[in-house]
């Protein structure tokens, strides 16, 4: 072997070796020994034949008051959630949150399996069990929106006027993406939301 070999050889060996360092672990096995409350995880986790990636903010105490997972529309992804500030600040409360990369946003790769309807629930289904996500909460619905979005807003406010148990909380001065427009307003009526599950 010579000397040019020798060195690509080595070169590769390292560069194989900082790829894995960099490889995201599975869930569950992140330590919270002396970390605070504002540790946010990046990790992946297999669903079918795609890998979905997931960040969460560690709380502070072992035991949390509720577990919340945020989705994201066709514009974002779970940063979103991170640079809001939302889910440090129900971490804080002393709740879980967990926030995904759907197929084909963020880190996570597209997949055909999300194509249907029937495909996009067994997705979801399947991140909730795989993240032990048990406490999930439908029956009570928060359904919030801007009072800017003309259009969206009316269609949305139409379909999921059927739920049973729902409150409404309408954001003054926002549009679509009312929780960008309006950050502080959204995070208020959230917790006022979550505070009061039973």
């Amino acid at each position: 072997m010579t000397r040019y070999q020798a060195a690509l050889l080595g070169l590769g060996l390292l560069l194989m070796f900082l790829l894995y360092m960099g490889l995201p672990g599975p869930p569950k096995q992140t330590s919270q020994l002396g970390r605070g409350p504002n540790v946010t995880v990046l990790t992946g986790l297999t669903r079918g034949s795609s890998q979905i990636f997931y960040r969460e903010v560690l709380p502070l105490q072992q035991t949390h008051r509720a577990e919340v997972l945020f989705l994201h529309g066709k514009a974002f992804n779970s940063h979103t959630w991170e640079q809001l500030g939302t889910l440090q600040l129900l971490s804080k409360r002393g709740y879980r949150a967990v926030a995904v990369d759907l197929p084909g946003f963020g880190n996570s790769a597209p997949s055909k399996e999300v194509s249907t309807e029937s495909g996009r629930v067994e997705l979801l289904e399947g991140v909730l069990r795989d993240l032990q996500l048990q406490n999930t909460v439908l029956t009570p619905t928060l359904i919030l929106y801007g009072e800017l979005d003309h259009t969206l807003a009316r269609e949305s406010l139409q379909q999921l006027r059927h739920l049973p148990n729902h409150s409404v909380v309408k954001l003054h001065d926002a549009g679509h993406a009312c929780y960008l427009h309006k950050p502080e307003a959204f995070h208020l009526a959230l917790l006022a939301f979550l505070d009061h599950l039973p």
